[in-house]
């Protein structure tokens, strides 16, 4: 099993990279390559995909995105590719905030995941990354109906939600920070 790679990066297509090691390229699918410079020395932290059909690489420029990665696989539903399109959109902390949060919103609006695959990772990844969180898993569903009781339309909601991540707060703190985050919008 492969763990990193320390070598010279030779090649950068829109989803893979290839890195030299001592004279042997490595093509290594990643999230997001524009991380990585052309012809530098550089260490990608790696995970090895070994199917019935294929088998790849896939890499990470830290142990926080790889850990992110190894975590969204163990979720059901969510494969090696789908975590990586995912990750293509979000770094590890804020994917980590989000669970952490309850942000149903924010991790709807990463590639390849939709309601059911949000509530899941939330399900299934929550207590693995903040044991002992208290934070209610109905919280951001309970901001979203206020907001449209106040005559906010759904996408504009679903819009500030994604981008607000305090975890454990309270839904009145929430839906304070929503309040004035769509005020902005509409003034402004």
């Amino acid at each position: 099993m492969y763990y990193s790679f320390f070598g010279t990066i030779t090649l950068i297509k829109e989803d893979y990279l290839v890195i030299e090691v001592n004279d042997i390229g490595y093509q290594v699918y990643i999230a997001r390559p524009n991380d990585f410079a052309l012809f530098n020395k550089t260490k990608i932290y790696v995970d090895q995909v070994i199917k019935e059909d294929e088998e790849y690489l896939v890499g990470f420029s830290s142990l926080e995105e790889k850990k992110a990665y190894q975590s969204l696989i163990k979720v059901k539903g969510i494969g090696p590719k789908t975590a990586l399109n995912a990750l293509s959109k979000t770094s590890a902390f804020d994917l980590f905030q989000a669970i952490a949060s309850n942000n149903i919103s924010y991790l709807k609006k990463l590639p390849g995941i939709g309601t059911k695959a949000a509530s899941q990772i939330i399900l299934d990844l929550k207590g693995e990354l903040q044991e002992g969180a208290s934070a209610n898993i109905e919280q951001y569903d309970e901001v979203r109906q206020a907001l449209k009781n106040l005559g906010f339309k759904v996408k504009e909601i679903d819009d500030v939600l994604a981008k607000i991540s305090i975890p454990n707060a309270s839904n009145e703190l929430i839906l304070k920070e929503a309040l004035k985050r769509l005020g902005r919008k509409n003034n402004g």
